[in-house]
Formats: structure tokens, sequence, C-alpha cells
């Protein structure tokens, strides 16, 4: 232990000495030099230099002070030392007390000033020593135990004993012995080695957060013959509703099988934890390469599962210790939705937690997040968001169009990627927003007020349409006083008529003058009638006994 304190030793720089009177006698001695304060582990050591070395009578004292009581006392084992160094390990102090070393020199009734040590906690000081290695050998594997660095019963490390970490290097004995570095437990196994082949390592603990131990010794070991029946292999556990199954492939057949489990937490205390094994239910003395048991076997937590194989006469060795995490296992059920159309054309989802058979929210032992795929019922174009909220709304959506949702459930946390199945699609109308319903009250309003328009439109184009294709059979009554004989002819679907000249006989050609003088404004108005008549279309002819009764009437006028 010794030999390595010159790699680990600690220097405390010596304070300024006292600079007492010499005694009576003389004599004037020196202060020590260089004085330090060495501890590894439960080994607390102080050294120091000789001011003169020609003096040979000279012994050496220390004390120590705790800094809360003030009081200086002896240091046990370093009292009237002769040496340059003196082990005062048997000190009960606590490692977390600060405390100040002083030492001085004594010859006789003499002594020298003293010399004071900077204040320092033994904790703080102190390094941790190699731990010491106990091997096992088997055909494919070594089995290392290691113990702790420090004394059974000392309290440098008492409270972190169970926090060392330890890293092995490891060797094939030859000269091209490729090392390899590993972190392991202080009760483990190395596996995938040769058989008999010889290996080598050596073990440095170290105390996380700033210390880092020495390695120890070198330590080799042969691996032995193989073994006829060989260890299963690739352990793995699948859940299924409230069981777990245990799985491994092994290649020989007629064999049995039995499981085994242990808490992963008693890897990390140090001693022998092979009795604390146990065994798994109705994974024992079966000749399948899988077992079944229930989930209620294990709690929330870490553990380590083994097989072993059997043919009756020969046992293997136990296989690789496979870890398994409770929490990786569990089987996430799909999220219950419900979806509600609101207001403004928006809908609003609500999402119901997973549960397990025992209706015990999943969700109030993990953290869940939920990835919503959202999609409009007539496009394939798909949203996908992740919420935290199990209630939230899409706003601004189409009115009155149809939306669909799903959902899984995601654990959140970063070792491990857990994820349901999606849930079952859930459609839903949105309903009229504030727009729609502006537009359908002037829709509405406009309908009102184009009524009235539409009817008089339509009314005028009747009488258009009456007027030129079903005209009166009647003409006007200032045009039918002259026509009244005969009836009125369509205008536009008859062909107009020769225009022909009125004749009259006459018999006496010496009253021509007098007829056309006397009939003057009578002609003129027939010429008018004839005239308008021409306008019109059609052409009016006097009879034969129209123009025989004018004659008559005529020529009585003309004998009177």
């Amino acid at each position: 232990m010794l030999a390595l304190l010159g790699a680990t030793t600690l220097v405390l720089v010596a304070g300024v000495p006292w600079m007492l009177p010499a005694a009576a006698g003389g004599t004037n001695l020196k202060s020590p030099q260089n004085v330090e304060v060495c501890i590894i582990d439960d080994t607390f050591i102080l050294r120091w230099n000789r001011s003169s070395p020609s003096v040979r009578n000279v012994t050496f004292s220390a004390d120590y002070q705790i800094l809360e009581n003030g009081a200086w006392l002896q240091l046990p084992g370093c009292q009237s030392v002769a040496s340059t160094e003196c082990n005062f390990s048997s000190v009960k102090l606590n490692v977390y007390e600060e405390i100040k070393l002083r030492i001085r020199a004594e010859e006789g009734n003499n002594t020298s000033p003293w010399r004071y040590v900077d204040s320092f906690t033994l904790f703080e000081k102190a390094q941790i020593g190699p731990p010491k290695v106990h091997l096992e050998a088997e055909d494919k594997a070594i089995i290392i135990n290691i113990s702790p660095p420090g004394t059974k019963d000392g309290g440098m490390w008492a409270s972190d004993s169970s926090g060392f970490i330890y890293s092995l290097d490891i060797w094939k004995n030859s000269s091209s012995g490729e090392r390899k570095t590993k972190t392991v437990y202080s009760r483990d196994k190395i596996y995938e080695l040769s058989p008999e082949t010889t290996y080598c390592l050596k073990v440095k603990a170290r105390l996380l957060p700033r210390k880092t131990g020495a390695y120890s010794p070198v330590y080799c070991i042969k691996t032995t013959v193989e073994n006829k029946l060989p260890p299963p292999e690739n352990i793995r556990v699948d859940a299924k509703n409230q069981t777990y199954i245990l799985k491994w492939d092994y290649a020989q057949e007629n064999v049995t099988f039995h499981a085994q489990w242990l808490h992963a937490y008693l890897k990390k205390i140090p001693g022998d934890n092979s009795g604390k094994w146990k065994q798994i239910p109705n994974c024992k003395n079966i000749r399948t390469t899988q077992c079944v048991f229930p989930k209620n076997t294990f709690h929330k937590g870490i553990y380590l599962i083994r097989v072993q194989a059997s043919d009756g006469n020969t046992t293997s060795v136990w296989s690789h210790e496979e870890k398994f995490d409770t929490q990786l296992q569990i089987t996430l059920f799909p999220p219950v939705i419900t979806m509600k159309s609101t207001n403004n054309a928006s809908l609003r989802v609500y999402i119901s937690a997973p549960e397990e058979s025992e209706n015990k929210p999943v969700n109030h032992l993990y953290p869940l997040i939920y990835e919503i795929v959202f999609w409009e019922n007539t496009s394939n174009a798909e949203r996908k968001i992740l919420e935290k909220r199990t209630d939230f709304t899409f706003p601004q959506l189409k009115p009155l169009t149809v939306y669909c949702v799903k959902a899984r459930a995601l654990i959140q946390d970063e070792r491990w990627n857990k994820s349901s199945v999606f849930s079952d699609i859930v459609c839903e109308k949105t309903k009229p927003g504030n727009t729609s319903k502006t537009w359908l009250i002037a829709g509405v309003c406009a309908a009102l007020f184009s009524i009235p328009v539409v009817i008089y439109v339509m009314k005028l184009l009747f009488r258009c349409i009456s007027y030129v294709f079903f005209p009166s059979s009647k003409p006007p009554s200032t045009i039918d006083e002259y026509f009244s004989e005969q009836p009125l002819r369509n205008l536009l679907l008859f062909t107009s008529e020769e225009l022909t000249e009125r004749c009259f006989i006459i018999e006496n050609t010496n009253t021509i003058t007098a007829v056309e003088e006397t009939n003057q404004t009578d002609g003129e108005h027939k010429k008018y009638s004839s005239q308008t008549s021409q306008d019109s279309g059609n052409y009016s002819n006097e009879d034969e006994s129209t123009g025989s009764k004018f004659s008559e009437e005529f020529l009585h006028q003309e004998t009177e």
C-alpha cells in the first residue's frame, strides 16, 4: 500500500512556523520541512523532512484541531516519533469535518516552533486505492468478484461503497493480446472468451464525479475445457396482455431448462449475491424454448434473467444475464377520440388516455404525447401534429365540410420508442361559419327582392310574344268603323292586294261637274280613307250595290 503513496500523495504546504524562543538549554531547533498529508482509502499518513539531518536525537510530535471545537489535541500515532512519518489512521474523525494539523521537533526539553498545515477535510484529500479482485474460470467466461477499496469497517467510503464504478482491462496472456476495457459490477461475468486460454486483467475503481483510483495488480487465470452442454443464447422477453413470454435459442434436443431472476440493483452491492437469485414461475424443468409467466411476478423496475440447460447428467453454465426493464415491456392501447363541431367552422377534439386492463390510466405512470392525423374526408392530404394536451381545437376550417381524425399514444421518454396502434377514425361535419350565415341571409333577401322584378319582366315578355304571334282579331275602333263590313285580315300572314281604282257609272254626263263639286268634300274623305287603308296594308272597294245606291241618291237630288 505504501509503495503507491509516491504516485497518489497530496502535498499540503506547511504554514509559516511560529517563532518561539528557544527552550532552556540553549539549543535552537528548527521546525520540520515539507510536511505532507497522504490519504489513501482509510490510511492516513503524515510525512515531513528533518531541518537538521546532523541532529540524531530529535523526535517529532503532532497535534490536530477540529475547527468547530478550537482545542488542540494530540494526534494518535504521531507522538515522539523518531522517523519522518507517522500513521494517524486510528483517530476517530468525521471525514467531512475540517481539521488542521501542526508538528514540531523535540530534543529533550528543547522544542522547535510549530509547523502548521492548512486546514482540509479527510474526504476531500482522500484518494481511491486499488480494489481487491478474485477470479473464477468457466469454459467461455470468467467470473470476477471485486472488493471495494478501503477496509471493511472503514469510514472513508462507508456511504459510497455501492456507488463505485469499476473499469476492467482484459487481454490474452500473449504478446499480441488486444486489450479491451469494460465497465463491470462488483460481481460480474466476462463472456465471449475462448476455452483453455489464459487471460490477464486489472481493475480500477471510480467514484463520480471526480475521483478515480489506482489500478489493482494484474491477475491472470486460464479458462476451462469447453462444456459439452452449451448454455442457452439470445435471451429475450416479450409482453402479451397480462403475461410475459420468456424466449431463448438452443440447438440441442432432449434437454430441460429453468430460468431465474434477480434485482439488478443487487449487482451494485459488494458481496456474493448467488443465493439471491429466484425461480421464475412456470419456467422450471420445461422442454420448450419458451415459458409464460404472469406480469405481477415483477413490479416496476430493472431485473436480470438467466437460463440454464440440463440433459439429466450434465448441466450447462448459466446463460448471459439479460437485463429486463418492465417499463420497456408495457403495452400501450390506442386512445379514445371524441370530436365535436363548434361555431366558426371549427372542430374540438377530446382525447381520453389509453387504459390498461385494470382500468388504470397509463399516463398516470408514464408521460404520454399524442400523434394526431387530420384530413378532409374528400382529400388524401393529411396533417400530422404532436400534442400533449387532451383537449384542443382545429380552427378556421371549411364550413359544412366533413373532416376525419385518428391518433396514437407515444411514451415521452428518450430511453425507448414506444407507441400504440392508431385509434378508430372519427369523422365530423363542420357547422356554417359566420361568413356562410351572412351570405345565406343576403341570398334570401336578394331572392325576396328579385321575385317582383322577375314577375314584371315575365309579364312584359308575355305581352310582346302575344302581340307578335297572337294579335287581336278585331282592329282598333278608329279603323273598324270603315271596315265594319269586312273582317280584319292578319296583317303579317297575308300578302297585300293589288290597288284598284274606284269606278262609278253615270248616265247623265251633264251632271258630272255638279256631282264633283257637291261631293268634293266627300271625295276627299274617301281619298283619305283609301290612303289610310293603303297604309294599313289593305285596300277597300265598294261593290256595285253601293254605287247604284249612290247614283240613285244623286239623281234624286238633281230632279229636285
